[in-house]
């Protein structure tokens, strides 16, 4: 497949410079470690860990100086990779140019998307508009895309009126979680829905923001986290109790419930200042 290709790339070039619904995941970091080591390794991560309104949360910035960002669904072969755990088992070495991976938009029983889905230029999945069941379809939910170093997330209808160009990357979900500096319409400030959810949210200086609870969360909880804290004016809802995340500098690797689509955010082999 082509990004395993990309991939690959980015790794000579550094070297030559010097995974909808389901149990919650099994988190963990590998190793017996010394506590000195590891504070190393969490200062040399994209990820830190935060509190919000008690709920303890991780919180990973992808820096468009620095990282490029890619959705990825299968092998080479043409089967789907289904967890963080076998996509980087088939990295192998390559995985030195990720900075982390996470759950992308939602999918079906087969693990295949089920909305608008890119990747690396290409659409296997055209927009759903449609009216349905779910967290998918409580509309607004929105499509957080991207090319090059750009990367953004609208609603569905504000892509579908917006947007002219195919992305090199794209995912649908839903709900939105902040619209325009607005919460979602439908959230409560603390709804009774909780659950291991994560988002992702894009600054006003074109930063993503990855942020998955370590604890269940309502949806207004999550939101007002993006909005108030980020400074994220629009975020888009990702998952639930799928919800997982890669961090290689810290060895953690979650593995639970197969999951469908991902987001890989992969180390650029020069930064700009």
């Amino acid at each position: 497949m082509k990004h395993a290709l990309a991939i690959t790339a980015a790794l000579l070039v550094l070297a030559g410079c010097e995974i909808q619904g389901g149990e919650p995941v099994t988190r963990t970091e590998i190793g017996s470690k010394s506590e000195e080591r590891v504070q190393l390794r969490r200062q040399a991560s994209a990820c830190e860990v935060a509190t919000f309104e008690g709920v303890p949360l991780t919180h990973c910035v992808a820096d468009p100086a620095k990282h490029a960002i890619a959705t990825v669904l299968a092998d080479p072969e043409g089967t789907l990779y289904r967890s963080l755990k076998t996509y980087g088992a088939a990295l192998g070495e390559q995985a030195r140019v990720v900075a982390f991976a996470t759950n992308a938009g939602m999918f079906d029983g087969e693990g295949k998307p089920i909305g608008y889905y890119v990747e690396q230029g290409e659409r296997l999945k055209e927009l759903d508009r449609s009216d349905g069941q779910g967290n998918f379809y409580l509309k607004p939910n929105g499509v957080f895309f991207g090319t090059g170093g750009k990367w953004e997330i609208r609603t569905a209808d504000s892509f579908f009126a917006n947007v002219g160009a195919r992305p090199q990357f794209g995912t649908q979900s839903g709900p939105m979680l902040v619209i325009d500096g607005k919460l979602h319409p439908e959230f409560q400030d603390d709804g009774p829905s909780r659950a291991i959810r994560n988002g992702v949210g894009v600054d006003a200086e074109g930063k993503a923001h990855f942020v998955i609870s370590e604890a269940p969360i309502s949806f207004g909880q999550l939101a007002r986290y993006f909005r108030d804290e980020l400074k994220t004016p629009n975020a888009l809802y990702l998952d639930g109790g799928v919800s997982a995340l890669w961090d290689p500098v810290i060895e953690r690797l979650d593995n639970g419930a197969s999951i469908g689509p991902l987001i890989v955010v992969t180390k650029r082999a020069t930064a700009s200042p």
